[in-house]
Parts: C-alpha cells; structure tokens; sequence
C-alpha cells in the first residue's frame, strides 16, 4: 500500500520531505482550475482524478529517487488527463486501413447511411416495436423485417433473431431437441471466439452424429446414419475455410431428396448470407439464401452484418412448417434484437429491392465492386498529402472480404506504405487519435490498404498520419 500524505518511508530524508510536500486534495480543489475541471465533470470524479494523479506521483518518488515532484498545476494538468480519457467513449470510431472488409474486431459491415438514420429514428422516442398501428393490438416485434426475408429470400417464412449462432442455436433447440443432428465431419468448423459447431448442437439439447471423413462425404454416408432419432440434415457452407484436392460432398439437391424421403428437415447454415450475386460486382461466386432455397433446403440460417452489409443479426428464411416451431420456442425471446437493430435490418433490406441502389449504398457491396483504378487514384491522393512528411510508397497490395466470407479469395488492391518511421510506435500513436486509424504492418513498414478507407475519408486519414509522425 502506498504511504499517505505525511508518512515517513524508510529511505531518505528527501524523499520524505518530497512525499511530505504534496498537497492534501482539499487544497488542489480550491484552485481556479480544478473550479473550471467541476463545470465539466462532477465533482466526484475531480476528487478521484486527483487522488489518482497523486497517487502516481507517490509511487513515482518511492521507486526512483531521481523523480521530481510537480507543482500544483502539474497535479491538476494530470487529473485532467485522466478526466479527458475516462471520458472518451470506448467504443470509438476506427478507420480501417487493414484491407479486411468484414473486420470482425473492428465491427465487421459498417451500416448503410439509411441504416443509421432509421435507428436515429427508433431510438429517438418511442415506437410501435411490438404494437400494431392498424389495429391497436400487440403486434409482432419482426413485423417490419419478416415480409421483407420472404420477399427478397422467396422463402414462405423468416425470422430474424441477434446473430448467426443464436439462430443456428434456436433452429436446432426447436427441431432437434432430444434428437439426433447429421453433419459432414468436413463441416464441423469452428468460428470467431471460439464457438464450434458441435458445441451449438449440444447446446440445443441435440445429438451431434458425425458422417463421412474431413475431405469426402457421400449421400450414402447421410443415410447409413439416419435412425428414428434424426431429426435434421445440418449443411454447414465452408464460409471461413476451404478443403481442396481429393474431396467430395453431397450437394443441397442430394441432402434435399434424402431428407424428404426419410422425412426430416435440411437445414442449411449459409454464414455470410450473400442475398445478391456478387459476379455482378466482379467477385466469385457465392451461394445466395435464394439459392439455398431453390436447391432444397428447408430452412436458411445466415448473418446481417457480413456480406448482406447490415447490422449484427441472424436471419432465418424456409418453410412455414420449418419456421413455426421457433416462433414458439421459449429461446426466442433470449435471443430477439431490439428495436434499434431491427430498424437497421429493416433499412437495409429494403435496399436490396433495387440491387443497383443496394451496390452504390450499402458499403460492404461498394466496397468489393471497386475497380484497380479507384483504389490507385485514393492511394495516390493520400501520398501526395503526405509529400514532404514521410516517404509514402504507392504499391499493389491484397486484400480480403473477411468475417468468414469468400475464404482464401485473395483481392487486388493498393496500399500506402510508409517507409523510414518505425511502424510499432508510429502504428500506436494512429489507434490513440481521433478517430483512430489501424493499418497493416507488413515487411517492416505500416502499410494502409485503400480497400477499406473510404474516398470521405481521406483528409481525417491523412491529418491523423501528420500529426502522428510529429510525435
């Protein structure tokens, strides 16, 4: 414990007249500053700032008789820092300079301007949530959102719950609890923090039987295993991985067939759940919910804020017969999005019934449509701001979607590399400004893919850059 104003310490007399010179909180509170500190702050969180800075000078003169003692305003101008950044938000704003699309620690899809405004909108006063307008009477809290699943899906049900996992783990409770859940060793994969497949099985209260070998599973193998306790034929889409060379797998149209004959459910866990052809913005193709459903499955599970560019949440779209068991799973309620969410998704679901509007505003879709020749001419704007303040090399670089989609698809991209400043420090700095600014550090250089930085912004990049390489 840190000795108190006053204390003696067993070392020498400076030192105890130094820790004795400190001033007592009550007298740092009578100065001009620390009234101006309270106008802004309540008074209790001053008093624990000063306590705080005062605390840190006493543990800097017991542990180096070099250290100096700081006048009154010394003390103050230290309470205000930790004022200053007990403050700041946490969760802050991040320009991403990695080339990482779907970040996933950096909040994976950033949300459409019209997504922002509606959960301004829901967020502001109150709302019919779970109220119908027409009737007066209770409604449905997905009222907004599960026409539109149908609509854009062509599926006869959707739903629409917080994430992916919790629609998995809601969809397996409802149709496979007590049962057995079928699933291609091939296609037990883990995802971000952790959570695995089988573990959301057994979660559910479902029996995980495992079929075939890592790199080939046949449709034979799906029905050797089925037994009077199958309930579901789980197909989980390699989104975050992929087996090459000497494989094979039972497609959806096979699983689809089998599981219609032997009458259980297919359940398709898509992961990123594309809704549009991304051919169209010049990437490969990905599997859409609409074609999940086309090719047989009975019901779709897929992610909001990966490729469909919206907010966190996880979808659902099939069969009525599929769908109505978990509306009336008591697990539903634990795992419904609020309102703010909700008006997000709705927002930018309604995008997509025009797929030229959705690719021009929805940022995930923007993003991977852009060409060789935008992502040069942003690298060359942010060098020449850069000109006489650091060496800014102008280079191809790779970049990727992310967040477990299109795995291993390598894009072409270009990054600005800064050579000569040490990257470690200088990549700090950039994280502590405002906003921050994470970028790549590659081959002894920081490097900032132009993929993800958008041309708005370019400017706020470029200042945070300058004064960073000043510090």
């Amino acid at each position: 414990m840190l000795p108190h104003i006053g204390e003696d310490v067993d070392d020498t007399g400076s030192r105890s007249t130094r820790l004795r010179a400190l001033p007592q909180v009550q007298r740092l509170l009578e100065h001009s500053r620390a009234h101006v500190l309270i106008t802004t702050y309540s008074r209790e969180e001053v008093v624990a700032a000063l306590r705080g800075a005062l605390d840190a000078v006493r543990e800097g003169l017991l542990s180096d008789e070099t250290a100096t003692t700081p006048d009154e305003d010394g003390l103050l101008a230290q309470a205000e820092a930790r004022l200053a950044r007990a403050a700041k938000p946490v969760l802050r704003r991040v320009i991403n300079a990695t080339g990482v699309v779907l970040h996933t620690n950096l909040g994976r899809a950033p949300m459409p301007a019209a997504a922002l405004e509606a959960v301004v909108q829901a967020g502001r006063g109150y709302s019919n949530l779970e109220f119908d307008l027409a009737t007066g009477q209770r409604g449905s809290r997905t009222q907004g959102v599960e026409p539109l699943i149908r609509e854009l899906t062509g599926a006869e049900a959707g739903l629409a719950v917080n994430n992916a996992a919790a629609a998995v783990l809601l969809a397996l409770s409802a149709l496979a609890g007590g049962g057995e859940v079928i699933v291609s060793r091939g296609e037990l994969v883990e995802i971000g923090g952790g959570f695995r497949i089988p573990d959301v099985i057994r979660q559910g209260g479902a029996r995980l039987v495992e079929v075939g070998t890592t790199n080939r599973t046949r449709l034979a193998d799906y029905a050797a295993a089925i037994t009077p306790e199958t309930r579901v034929l789980l197909k989980v889409h390699q989104s975050n991985y992929r087996v090459v060379g000497f494989t094979a797998e039972a497609s959806l149209e096979e699983l689809s067939g089998l599981a219609r004959a032997r009458g259980l459910m297919l359940m398709h866990d898509l992961g990123g759940g594309a809704l549009t052809d991304l051919r169209g913005l010049g990437r490969p193709y990905e599997p859409t919910v609409r074609d999940s459903l086309d090719a047989g499955a009975d019901l779709v599970a897929f992610s909001g804020d990966k490729l469909m560019g919206g907010p966190q949440a996880g979808l659902l779209a099939g069969r009525r017969a599929a769908l109505d068991p978990l509306r009336r799973h008591p697990l539903l309620r634990a795992v419904r999005l609020d309102k703010m969410a909700l008006a997000a998704l709705e927002a930018t679901l309604k995008l997509y019934r025009d797929p030229a509007r959705a690719a021009a505003s929805i940022p995930v879709l923007a993003m991977l449509a852009q060409t060789p020749d935008q992502l040069q001419a942003r690298a060359e704007r942010l060098a020449a701001a850069l000109a006489g303040e650091v060496e800014a090399r102008v280079e191809p670089s790779t970049a990727y979607a992310g967040g477990g989609a299109l795995p291993g698809e390598a894009m072409q991209s270009v990054s600005v590399r800064l050579e000569g400043p040490k990257p470690e420090p200088l990549a700090a700095r950039l994280r502590a400004s405002v906003p921050a600014v994470v970028g790549r550090i590659a081959d002894g250089a920081l490097t900032l893919d132009m993929l993800t930085v958008a041309d708005e912004e370019l400017d706020i990049l470029a200042e945070a850059l300058i004064a960073a390489l000043v510090e």
